[in-house]
């Protein structure tokens, strides 16, 4: 009987050295088949440049479900782009021309507006003219009406140059209700300013605002 006892736990021992072999291959086939997201957790591998340009590329989401795109740099206007600003009173001198004729008791007169300044500057439109009883006087009489036969234009002035406007003066003897009373010159206000030039130029006005001695044109080259 002792023979064979020996041979049985000499054959169980070998299954149990062959049970713990298999054990630990097991083992070691699972330890370095790990999932390639959990190995790059373990070891902080950083995601791809491509995924991170992609992120930074997507414009961020607003509250309200739009999306806001980053500024364009066609947006970065500055105010030059707009063109030359509108001529002003402080940049410029008045003076009269009256070689222009007249006929039926009324004169025409060309009124200009010279650029003085250093930039250009745009004429547009109508000047505001009244008779006026002195430099700082107050107008006499009705403003001048626009003449609008003519399309007004835009008239740029280069510094040192000059627009021009036809100002039709009528004699207030033609107005029997007019309460004469004598203009030194005419107070003008350049299209769109509220500053004012004067021109010295002795005329008779009538106080009824009723009456209307002056008719303004728009301004045209020189």
């Amino acid at each position: 009987m002792r023979p064979q006892q020996s041979t049985t736990r000499l054959a169980m021992t070998s299954l149990a050295a062959a049970a713990a072999a298999a054990a630990a291959l097991l083992l070691s086939g699972c330890a370095t088949s790990q999932p390639q997201g959990a190995s790059n957790a373990a070891t902080g591998t950083p995601p791809s440049a491509s995924a991170s340009e992609s992120a930074a590329e997507t414009p961020a989401a607003t509250a309200d479900g739009t999306t806001s795109a980053p500024p364009s740099s066609a947006a970065a206007t500055t105010s030059s782009a707009a063109g030359p600003a509108r001529c002003k009173a402080a940049h410029l001198t008045a003076s009269l021309d009256s070689r222009g004729g007249g006929a039926a008791g009324s004169v025409y007169i060309q009124l200009i507006l010279k650029n003085t300044g250093t930039e250009p500057c745009l004429l547009q439109g109508y000047p505001g003219v009244s008779l006026t009883a002195g430099a700082s006087g107050e107008p006499i009489g009705a403003a001048a009406k626009r003449d609008e036969s003519a399309p007004a234009t835009d008239v740029l002035l280069a510094p040192g140059k000059a627009g021009k406007a036809t100002l039709r003066y009528t004699q207030a003897a033609n107005y029997p209700d007019c309460t004469r009373t004598p203009a030194a010159g005419f107070r003008v206000y350049p299209p769109e300013d509220t500053a004012s030039l004067f021109v010295p130029a002795a005329k008779d006005a009538c106080w009824e605002s009723a009456v209307n001695l002056l008719t303004i044109g728009a301004f045209t080259a020189l």
